[in-house]
C-alpha cells in the first residue's frame, strides 16, 4: 500500500472550513493509503505563540481531528516536536539546498512581508518541511495549489541528494486533492475562512457553542434580493450558505436551492444554523470524551514510537551517506 503523509498545523483553532477541506479529505484517504497524520507544531513557532496556548493546542486539535473521523487504526497520529529526527535530517538537507530556492518559497514571501526582524526559522521552515516528508518514504502528499510548490522543493532536495549519495530518498508526489467544498468567511464571504481572521464573527469553530454559531450565521453578511440560489459572483454570502448547509445535510447544492426557493433569508439562515449546530453535535460529544483520556496519550504514544523507529533508520542511513558519526 502506498503512504500518504498529511501534516495539519495548529496555528489557530479548527474552523468548519477546516472540518470540509483538509480534515475531510483525510478521513477518504484512510482507506485507499497507509496514512500518516502528523501535528507540524515545529512549523507554528516560525511566527509567536503563546506556550501555554500552543501545548494545549496541540492536543486539542488531534482529539478533534479523531473526533472528526481520522481514524487511529487506520492513520499512523503524532506530533512532530516528539520526533527529534525531523530537526536532525532538515539540517542535512538544509546543507545539500540552495539559498535561491528557498528565498523563492511563496509563503515565505508572503509572511515576511511586514515583519521588521525575519526569523531564520521562516526561512528554513519549506527544507523541514522537507525532512518532514523524506523521512519517511512518503509516497504521495496531498496538498493545495499554494502548498505544491513546497513538495516540488522535497523532490529536487531528494533527487540533488541521491545523485550525489547514491538512492536513500523515494522521491514524493504531490496530489492535488479532489475539489472539496470551499468555505468562505461569513462576513466577507470574497475570502476563504481563515482561524487567522482577526474578526471571529465571520469564523464558525468546531467548539463553537449552539448561541454563538445561530448568532454568527444570524449575522452572516448576504445581498438584498431575498432569494436563494446559487450564484458565487452576485450572491456570494447566499451562495456560501447553500454550500454549508449542503455538506451537514449530505445533499447538493441543488437540492438545498429548490428546498429553500420559497424561504426568505431569515428562515433559510435558521435552517443552516440548525444544521451546522446538529453536523458538530456528535463531534463535540466524541472530543469531550477524548481530550482528558488516557486513550489520546496511547494513540500518541503509539504513534511516536513507531515513527521514531522509522525515522532512526532513515537518519542513520543518511549521516553515514554523506560522511557522520565514527
Amino acid at each position: 500500500m502506498k503512504r500518504m503523509l498529511t501534516g495539519l498545523q495548529p496555528s489557530g483553532e479548527l474552523t468548519i472550513g477546516s472540518l470540509m477541506g483538509g480534515i475531510s479529505q483525510s478521513v477518504q484517504y484512510q482507506d485507499e493509503y497507509e496514512s500518516f497524520i502528523f501535528v507540524p507544531d515545529m512549523h507554528t513557532i516560525t511566527v509567536p505563540q503563546d506556550p501555554k496556548e500552543l501545548h494545549e493546542r496541540i492536543k486539542r486539535n488531534v482529539a478533534l481531528y479523531i473526533a472528526c473521523g481520522i481514524d487511529p487504526d487506520k492513520n499512523t497520529i503524532y506530533i512532530q516536536s516528539e520526533n527529534f529526527y525531523h530537526a536532525n535530517l532538515a539540517w542535512v538537507l538544509e546543507c545539500n539546498a540552495y539559498m535561491g530556492e528557498a528565498s523563492r518559497m511563496t509563503q515565505y514571501k508572503e509572511k515576511s512581508q511586514n515583519m521588521k526582524n525575519i526569523p531564520v526559522g521562516l526561512f528554513t521552515y519549506p527544507i523541514l518541511m522537507a525532512a518532514d516528508i523524506l523521512l519517511y518514504d512518503t509516497d504521495y502528499v496531498p496538498v493545495g495549489i499554494d502548498q505544491k510548490q513546497h513538495v516540488e522543493l522535497a523532490r529536487d532536495i531528494a533527487t540533488r541528494f541521491n545523485n550525489k549519495y547514491g538512492e536513500t530518498f523515494k522521491v514524493p508526489e504531490p496530489m492535488i486533492p479532489k475539489t472539496t467544498a470551499k468555505i468562505m468567511d461569513l462576513q466577507n464571504p470574497t475570502k476563504k475562512m481563515s482561524k487567522s481572521t482577526q474578526n471571529q464573527k465571520g469564523i464558525i469553530y468546531l467548539l463553537d457553542t449552539e448561541e454563538v454559531i445561530r448568532k454568527k450565521i444570524a449575522s452572516a453578511t448576504t445581498d438584498s434580493d431575498n432569494f436563494v440560489k446559487y450564484d458565487a459572483e452576485n450572491k456570494p454570502g447566499i451562495s456560501n450558505l447553500l454550500t454549508i448547509y449542503a455538506y451537514f445535510k449530505k445533499t447538493t447544492v441543488e437540492e438545498v436551492e429548490e428546498h429553500f426557493k420559497d424561504s426568505n433569508y431569515k428562515d433559510f439562515k435558521g435552517e443552516v444554523a440548525k444544521a451546522v449546530i446538529e453536523g458538530l453535535a456528535p463531534i463535540k460529544e466524541k472530543y469531550k470524551k477524548l481530550i482528558n483520556s488516557e486513550k489520546l496519550d496511547k494513540i500518541l504514544d503509539e504513534g511516536r514510537e513507531k515513527v521514531n523507529a522509522l525515522a532512526e533508520a532513515k537518519i542513520k542511513e543518511v549521516y553515514h551517506k554523506v560522511g557522520l558519526f565514527r
